[in-house]
């Protein structure tokens, strides 16, 4: 089965193409430019450089969040016309779970954190023993107070993953609690975990119609919190 992912949830955007837990080309860009522009010229560039054409993929995944309320727009925006004009299936991949696979080779507690303001982050906790990744919390914002509180009693040894990896090491050094940043080149999010991330969830038939597929903020954006307002 041959994926197509896309990765647009914060300041760098990729894409990949993975079969049978292979990556076969991928891309990646952070250079400041906006998504909307850097993105289908990733596509097509790896697309035509595996002698594939967009029919020859079986189905496109794409993280939906949470992250960056734009970026993830353009990325599900991009994967349901994708999916729709093709008439594939999607995928939705959390961008935390798909973070956790940067770190599939540790053995420990992967801690996925990215920068939601106010002291807070968005995180998901994983366990990895053996390569075989397994979920402690569900994705969520959460107070860097209460996350130090949370591991705080457990021995494991906990490794740090995402673009707010370095603001929770931070918190958690200073707070006494012993954990490791993620090598730079498997620090932050990428189209290549969000495919492999993506075969996991096919495989247990988690794919939906283009239709079904929708973003996943944890928070609403700013914009519909003005208009309440």
């Amino acid at each position: 089965m041959k994926i197509l992912a896309l990765e647009t949830s914060a300041k760098a955007v990729s894409a990949a193409v993975c079969e049978n837990g292979k990556i076969l080309a991928a891309g990646y860009q952070d250079t400041g430019l906006t998504h909307s522009r850097t993105l289908m010229p990733i596509v097509e560039h790896i697309l035509k450089n595996t002698d594939l054409t967009p029919k020859d993929v079986d189905a496109i995944a794409v993280s939906v969040g949470p992250g960056s309320f734009t970026g993830i727009r353009i990325g599900v925006s991009a994967a349901k016309g994708l999916a729709f004009a093709l008439d594939k299936p999607a995928i939705g991949v959390s961008t935390l779970a798909a973070m956790a696979r940067n770190l599939s080779c540790v053995e420990g507690i992967v801690i996925g954190a990215m920068d939601a303001r106010r002291n807070q982050v968005y995180n998901a906790n994983f366990v990895i023993e053996g390569g075989q990744i397994s979920r402690l919390t569900e994705d969520r914002a959460i107070a860097l107070r209460d996350l130090a509180e949370e591991l705080r009693p457990d021995p494991r040894p906990k490794f740090l993953v995402g673009d707010g990896a370095k603001l929770a090491y931070d918190f958690l050094a200073e707070a006494g609690i012993a954990c490791r940043l993620a090598p730079p080149h498997l620090l932050m999010q990428n189209a290549m975990s969000v495919a492999l991330e993506a075969e996991v969830l096919a495989a247990q038939g988690k794919t939906v119609n283009p239709q079904e597929l929708d973003a996943f903020y944890l928070r609403p954006p700013q914009a519909d919190l003005l208009k309440k307002k």
